[in-house]
């Protein structure tokens, strides 16, 4: 018997150890658990600015509204009692207790029935769900059930003051904190959004750790019944609040780059989307960032693509939530840094800059022959855009303002496999550029080991590889900011709550690819390619710009040899001789039927956003003495003294026409403001009450600068252009302002945008 006494002895003793001090942390938290309850105390998140402080996220208090389903039946059977000792009351002839004001003091419901009946109808038209959801929680066999959460003050205090009337305490509500993004859709790629789990993709997730702060809590000890003890007995640990976020994204310029996008996208019928960038090329600081169609991110669950929205409402219910879930994915992306694609032409600026680089060019004196195509061992013939019999030969700058593959290939055989390679991944085409924003992707090239002839001469005009768009826009800038490899960013600085800068992102050279003599050259040639093919690529009086259009075949996307999928884009840069401004465009998938060339779909995009965003820079025109003859005129205000009116027009370069017999001018068109072309006619009316002259726009698209002329004096209109320079050869009129038979008064302006169609790639 002793032994086993001893034994038992033993083994309590052991476990009392165990318990005690082997486990003493899991079984103290145990009892904590117990003895202490814990109400979480939401930080608020982070806001988010542009570069201007302009707010693009904010967080804003909202409300938790819960019930205590035990606490709510208590009250119901003690409301019940309240009830009817009214009317026993009322039957003793004694009336309810009432306030000054002469209303009842306590007042009460029809009847508990009465009461829920009307709860559940106000909860479920205050908080967003059916009255079942609220019966359900009437009946939880719980303490806690959450009836809504983001619930704003108003929708709050309404459903509270019902209950509080009745002294009820059952519901109550929580504080909470809900993100809103007040500029909508506007850089949603870019800025992301945020769920019950933080942030879900772009800023709100890369920064998630910076924006979300630390929750505070309010610790209060218990009862041995499970009730909180008086405040003394508890503990508060205050939130932190997030840091705040400031861009380097200046909401106008995105508003540019999104509007424009928008335009583009519509009247191409761009179907695997477009984006844009603007960044600095020498700090690669990134100034715009867009993607369209993108989503809102106050409602980013909504497929935000009308013709998709349609598309999966017509489906049945299981193959609805299989393609919704897909399209909200593919909404969500940043096609600027998470989708790759065939650069095309453009890519031909860093084959120039490894060749020169490598001193395989010789500017003035190499010749490049182009007979429109060139047969490679077992391959089919591979074309240039302008087929037999070709460019001709060549000097390297004819060659790249032409565009032309077969003298890139010939460029790309110079270098070889092992350079060609070196430098694409010199040029970090290889590698993620370091942005700060999640799921960048990586280009995909062919490694020199496996690398075919048809290989190389494909990849030297752009057309074997793939790449992200932001892989293509830092390493263009790179060939051209003085040969350096910078890592682009999006966020200028974050700080605290106390105003205290805890990061702050500035220029990373990643490395020098090129050197400063290489990438001058390759600046001034790409300069003279606007210059020497202003047709077919981005102009604007008084302003020098670089750049290089590409058409490439989307053969990663075709699905299969008989289909024809074509990415469109340009890249520029301002001022020509000193780059500050880079700008990529890119329509992926244009409907080609319509226009699929760089030149034709993506530049005057990319000149349409330099024009807003030159001026709202600070950018001045600097205007050559050829630009400065040919200025537009804005037509000034002329009401008053005919002679004088004619004097004004004419010290302008503009011709006066008076209708009517009077010596006072009275009204004019063009009217006051507008902007025309020098030589444009302005029509002066001189008798009062006299009906403005109406004329029809005819159809301007194709025709030359002199059938423009003729058709203007013809039709009494007049014009202003845009895009290429109408004394370039072969330039027609792409497209106009006003649409053709629209009646209009006489003297009116008509933007027509010029285009060199045979300078296409």
């Amino acid at each position: 018997m002793t032994a086993i006494f001893f034994l038992l002895f033993a083994l309590v003793a052991g476990n009392f150890f165990r318990i005690s001090v082997i486990q003493n942390k899991k079984f103290q938290d145990m009892a904590n658990d117990q003895h202490f309850g814990a109400i979480t105390i939401p930080a608020h998140r982070g806001t988010i600015y542009d570069a201007n402080n302009a707010t693009l996220a904010k967080s804003a208090t909202v409300y938790r509204v819960f019930l205590d389903p035990q606490l709510f039946r208590t009250e119901m059977e003690d409301l019940q009692k309240r009830i009817d000792k009214r009317e026993a009351d009322s039957k003793k002839g004694i009336d309810p207790v009432k306030n000054e004001d002469g209303t009842v003091k306590y007042p009460l419901p029809e009847s508990v029935g009465k009461f829920k009946s009307d709860a559940k109808k106000l909860l479920s038209e205050q908080l967003g769900i059916t009255e079942q959801d609220v019966e359900d929680a009437m009946n939880d066999e719980y303490q806690y059930a959450v009836l809504q959460s983001q619930v704003e003050k108003q929708a709050a205090d309404t459903v509270l003051e019902f209950f509080n009337q009745y002294l009820l305490t059952s519901l109550d509500v929580e504080e909470d904190t809900k993100r809103y993004y007040p500029q909508n859709e506007l850089a949603a790629s870019v800025i992301g959004f945020t769920s019950s789990n933080g942030g879900v993709y772009g800023l709100e997730a890369y920064y998630d750790d910076y924006l979300a702060g630390v929750d505070g809590r309010t610790v209060s000890a218990k009862d041995s019944n499970g009730n909180e003890l008086p405040y003394r007995y508890s503990k508060t640990y205050a939130a932190k609040n997030g840091d705040d976020l400031y861009l380097t994204l200046d909401m106008n310029i995105q508003h540019y780059l999104e509007k424009h996008l928008q335009e583009m996208t519509e009247q191409y019928e761009v179907a695997n989307r477009s984006c844009a960038i603007l960044m600095n090329a020498k700090t690669g600081a990134i100034y715009g960032m867009a993607t369209y169609p993108g989503f809102d991110p106050n409602d980013p669950y909504e497929i935000h693509d009308q013709r998709v929205a349609a598309e999966i409402e017509n489906m049945s219910e299981e193959l609805q939530k299989v393609r919704k879930s897909q399209e909200q994915e593919y909404q969500w992306k940043n096609k600027c840094i998470t989708e790759v694609y065939e650069p095309g032409s453009v890519f031909k600026v860093i084959t120039s800059s490894a060749a020169f680089e490598e001193r395989l060019i010789d500017l003035t004196n190499d010749s490049f022959f182009c007979s429109g195509s060139v047969t490679l061992d077992g391959a089919a013939p591979i074309n240039c855009h302008k087929l037999p019999p070709g460019h001709g030969a060549q000097t390297f700058q004819q060659a790249l303002t032409n565009s032309c593959n077969p003298a890139f290939m010939n460029i790309g055989f110079r270098l070889g496999t092992e350079k060609f390679s070196y430098y694409f991944d010199a040029f970090g085409l290889r590698e993620r550029t370091g942005i700060d924003l999640p799921a960048e992707s990586v280009g995909i090239g062919h490694d020199s080991s496996s690398m075919s002839e048809v290989d190389l001469a494909v990849d030297s005009f752009g057309q074997g590889e793939t790449i992200t768009p932001i892989e293509m826009i830092t390493s263009y800038a790179a060939a051209i900011n003085g040969g350096y490899l910078l890592q682009p960013y999006v966020v200028d600085r974050i700080v605290d709550k106390d105003g205290n800068v805890v990061l702050k992102n500035e220029r990373t050279v990643r490395r020098q690819v090129v050197s400063s003599d290489t990438s001058d050259t390759i600046r001034s040639c790409l300069e003279q390619v606007v210059v020497g093919n202003s047709g077919g690529n981005v102009t604007i009086k008084g302003y020098s710009i670089g750049g290089k259009s590409g058409t490439s075949e989307r053969l990663s996307l075709s699905p299969g040899p008989d289909d024809s999928f074509y990415g469109a884009s340009y890249v520029c840069f301002t001022p020509a001789d000193d780059p500050e401004l880079i700008l990529l465009v890119l329509a992926d998938l244009p409907n080609a039927d319509i226009g699929y060339y760089g030149s034709i779909v993506a530049v005057p995009t990319a000149r349409d956003i330099l024009t807003d965003v030159l001026p709202y820079m600070g950018y001045s025109p600097e205007y050559s003495e050829e630009e400065l003859a040919n200025l537009d005129v804005t037509v000034p205000f002329l009401e008053g003294s005919l002679e004088a009116a004619k004097t004004t027009l004419e010290g302008l370069g503009l011709n006066a026409v008076p209708i009517g017999s009077g010596s006072n001018v009275t009204a004019q068109s063009p009217v006051t403001g507008t902007v025309t072309a020098k030589g444009s006619t302005v029509y002066l009316y001189t008798d009062s009450g006299t009906d403005s002259e109406t004329t029809e726009v005819p159809n301007f698209v194709t025709m030359t600068p002199e059938q423009v002329n003729d058709a203007l004096v013809m039709y009494d209109l007049n014009y202003v252009s845009k895009g290429a320079p109408v004394t370039r050869q072969n330039a027609v009129v792409n497209s106009q302002s006003i649409a053709p038979g629209t009646p209009v008064p006489v003297g009116t302006v008509v933007e027509l945008e010029f285009i060199v169609y045979a300078d296409q790639d």
